[in-house]
């Protein structure tokens, strides 16, 4: 907290990977219909393959270009950092997807990180039409978001949208061992206003936009979706549910039932916190042309 506190302030900070190309040039961001947006520890290096190998595969999906960036900070000290920071180097050489920020990689620099994209976005990406954003740990069935997407009516990105796994009136946490651990002097009000959570949420391009010009002059916090949250209600813009954004869970009703059955995700948009070696299963059975799902499974 005395380490958010300290930089609380400060707006601009040294990009150490960058990718000024990565959308073809400020006029021609318009051809990225769905920009990928992955918060990524450094060390998570596993799970970047993972998600480049699966759902976060750069590809055109029903005639629409998908496109991904992982967005991450520094950890560790001394060689620790230089080898995780070589490695890096390494993947953003190969995969040309990574954008690093000399800055902590922590939890409270969330808020940072995101504030920071969305500033990059601005200069390099203005045009793309929509993004997902959200953690590395997550099931996304990016060929049903495009499907979603491509379904709103007189929507192109141009205008305001937000869905997700939203709630209103958070409490603060107070609790000092808490991770979420918000003091008063940061933020006075004992509740946040509505917020989507950050594992995973669908927005347009000009949302990102509204989000980014509103932190200018809203001072940010340590929650990064509930700072999103605030930014959007400063606006006067809403935030939806959608009932294919499964951020605590998918319900299974039995105990007899297999709880990865691939046909509890085939419809689904987003699910929470999947280990490695499930998602890259899941991937593979909900895209299997053969699978076969009878009943009630959604």
């Amino acid at each position: 907290m005395k380490d958010f506190l300290y930089y609380r302030h400060c707006r601009h900070f040294p990009m150490l990977l960058d990718l000024p190309d990565k959308c073809g040039g400020t006029d021609r961001s318009s051809d990225i219909f769905l920009l990928l947006v992955i918060k990524s520890a450094p060390d998570n290096y596993k799970r970047r393959e993972l998600l480049r190998k699966t759902w976060a595969n750069e590809r055109q999906q029903n005639g629409v270009w998908i496109r991904r960036v992982f967005l991450t900070g520094t950890t560790g000290s001394g060689f620790e950092k230089e080898r995780l920071n070589k490695v890096l180097e390494l993947e953003h050489s190969q995969y040309k997807d990574i954008l690093q920020w000399d800055i902590s990689d922590t939890h409270q620099n969330l808020t940072l990180k995101q504030v920071l994209f969305f500033e990059w976005m601005e200069r390099n990406c203005p045009k793309a039409r929509f993004l997902f954003n959200g953690d590395d740990d997550v099931f996304v069935n990016t060929n049903n978001v495009v499907k979603y997407l491509q379904s709103l009516e007189d929507n192109d990105g141009s205008k305001h949208h937000c869905i997700g796994f939203c709630m209103p009136g958070r409490v603060v946490t107070r609790d000092s061992w808490s991770k979420y651990f918000v003091p008063v002097e940061v933020y006075k009000p004992n509740w946040y206003p509505t917020y989507c959570s950050g594992a995973g949420f669908l927005l347009s391009g000009y949302t990102a936009s509204v989000i980014y010009n509103m932190s200018q002059s809203i001072i940010r916090l340590p929650i990064d979706d509930a700072y999103l949250g605030m930014c959007l209600v400063r606006a006067g813009l809403s935030q939806d549910i959608h009932m294919g954004m499964k951020i605590t869970g998918v319900y299974v009703p039995s105990d007899l039932v297999d709880a990865h059955d691939p046909c509890f995700y085939k419809e689904l948009l987003v699910v929470h916190r999947f280990l490695s070696e499930r998602l890259f299963n899941m991937w593979n059975k909900v895209n299997d042309p053969n699978l076969k799902c009878f009943g009630n499974f959604k």
